[in-house]
C-alpha cells in the first residue's frame, strides 16, 4: 500500500495521521501490500507544523500552496480560492509521479487540494473529521470522497451516511504504549513529585499561560511536593518560565514538547485545550484533566468536547472567559488533594478513549481501494 496522508497545519490534524502511517506499516508487515516509511508520503504547506515535525519522524513530506478562507475578509477569500486552484495543480503534479493507492484527507488547508486532485484523477479518497461540526473544507470533500471518517456520533449527519464511519480518532501507538520509567530520561524533572502537564496546542495558548502566571502565587504552599512540565509556545516561553523560577517551583518549560507520549506518561493530571485530538490522546492514557476550551473554534465545538468530558466526570471544563489565576490554583489543588477523584477520572477516561481508531481506518482503506 502506498498512501498519500493529506493535511496539517496544527498538531490536531497531523498527529491522527502519523498515527495512520504507523497503523499503515504495523497492519501490512509482512503481508503482500507491506507498508514500508519510504512508500508513505505527507503533503503539507511550509508553514505548518508538519514542516518540521514530519522529517523528525523519519517520514517524507512534499510541500503545496494553501491557505483558509472560512473568517477572511473578500479579499483574502479571492487570494484563498485563488491559491485553492493552485493547491490542486500542485496536487496534480505530485500525484502524477507518486502515483499512490489512496490519498486520506487529514483536515487543514493542505487536505482540500490534493483530495480534489485525486478524485479528478481516479484515486480512491478517504477525509477525516475529527470535531463534532464538520468545517466548510470537510464539508465540500465529503460530497465526493470514498469514505468518511468521523470522531463523534454527532458528524454522521453531515455526510451521506452509506460511506460515513464512526471509528474515533487515531492515537499514535506510543501515546499509550510508553513506559513511564522510561519517560524520565527525556525531561529533568523529580519522579516523587506530584506533575501537572500544561499544554496549549501546537502554538501555545496564552490564556492558560497567563493564568498559569496567576495561580502560581496561590500554590506557593505545595513547591515541594508540586512541579510543572509546560509547554507554552514561542512567544510565552521566557515570560512563564521566568515566573516558575521566582517562585520556586521545579519543573520543565519549554516552547514544545515532542516527546508528547513520555510527557502524557510521567503527568499525574494535564491542563489543556478540548480539541478532538487533544481530547482523544487524553482519554487514551486515561489522565485526570482540566479543560479550558477554545473560546474561537469553530460551532464552539470545543466547549462541546470539554463539556462532553465533565458530563461523564472524566474532566473539569472552564471556560476561557472564566479562567483566572484563583480559580484555576483551587482546581489543581483540589485534584491535587483528592486521590479518589483522580481515579474516578481516570477511569471514566479510560472508558471514553478508543485505542483502536487507526486500525479501523486503516481497514476501511484498504477496502475502499479493493472496490476500485
Amino acid at each position: 500500500m502506498k498512501p498519500i496522508i493529506a493535511g496539517g497545519g496544527t498538531g490536531g490534524h497531523l498527529f491522527p495521521g502519523i498515527a495512520l502511517a504507523e497503523e499503515f506499516q504495523v497492519k501490512t508487515k509482512g503481508t503482500e501490500e507491506e507498508t514500508l516509511k519510504e512508500d508513505i508520503l505527507f503533503v503539507g504547506t511550509v508553514h505548518g507544523i508538519e514542516a518540521k515535525a514530519i522529517p523528525r519522524e523519519g517520514y517524507r513530506i512534499k510541500f503545496i500552496r494553501a491557505r483558509g478562507v472560512v473568517g477572511k475578509s473578500f479579499v483574502e477569500m479571492l487570494k484563498a480560492l485563488f491559491t485553492f486552484v493552485l493547491s490542486i495543480s500542485d496536487s496534480l503534479r505530485i500525484l502524477k509521479v507518486k502515483k499512490p493507492d489512496i490519498v486520506i484527507g487529514v483536515g487543514g488547508y493542505a487536505s482540500a487540494g490534493m483530495v480534489t486532485a485525486a478524485f479528478m484523477k481516479g484515486i480512491p479518497t478517504l477525509i477525516m473529521e475529527q470535531n463534532s461540526v464538520p468545517g466548510f473544507a470537510n464539508r465540500f470533500l465529503g460530497m465526493f470522497a470514498d469514505a468518511v471518517a468521523v470522531t463523534y456520533q454527532e458528524s454522521i449527519g453531515f455526510f451521506s451516511k452509506d460511506k460515513t464511519f464512526l471509528t474515533g480518532n487515531p492515537v499514535r501507538r506510543k501515546i499509550f504504549e510508553t513506559e513511564k520509567e522510561n519517560a524520565y530520561s527525556f525531561f529533568p524533572i523529580e519522579k516523587d513529585k506530584f506533575t501537572v502537564f500544561v499544554f496549549g496546542g501546537s502554538l501555545g495558548a496564552r490564556s492558560i499561560n497567563n493564568a498559569m502566571i496567576e495561580a502560581v502565587p496561590h500554590l506557593l504552599d505545595l513547591r515541594d511536593r508540586l512541579q510543572f512540565l509546560h509547554q507554552t509556545g514561542e512567544r510565552d516561553f521566557e515570560l512563564v518560565k521566568d515566573h516558575y523560577r521566582k517562585a520556586g517551583f521545579k519543573g520543565v518549560v519549554v516552547p514544545f514538547v515532542y516527546q508528547m507520549a513520555e510527557a502524557y506518561s510521567i503527568a499525574d493530571m494535564v491542563l489543556c485545550r478540548a480539541g478532538a485530538t487533544t481530547l482523544s490522546e487524553v482519554t487514551a492514557v486515561g489522565k485526570p484533566a482540566i479543560l479550558v476550551p477554545y473560546p474561537h473554534a469553530a460551532s464552539n465545538h470545543q466547549e462541546y468536547n470539554a463539556r462532553k468530558l465533565e458530563d461523564m466526570g472524566a474532566a473539569k471544563m472552564i471556560r476561557d472567559r472564566e479562567l483566572n489565576g484563583e480559580l484555576l490554583a483551587a482546581s489543581i489543588r483540589e485534584l491535587y488533594a483528592n486521590d479518589s477523584k483522580r481515579r474516578d477520572m481516570q477511569k471514566a477516561a479510560t472508558a471514553f478513549g478508543k485505542t483502536d481508531a487507526a486500525d479501523k481506518i486503516i481497514n476501511i482503506a484498504f477496502s475502499i481501494t479493493r472496490k476500485r
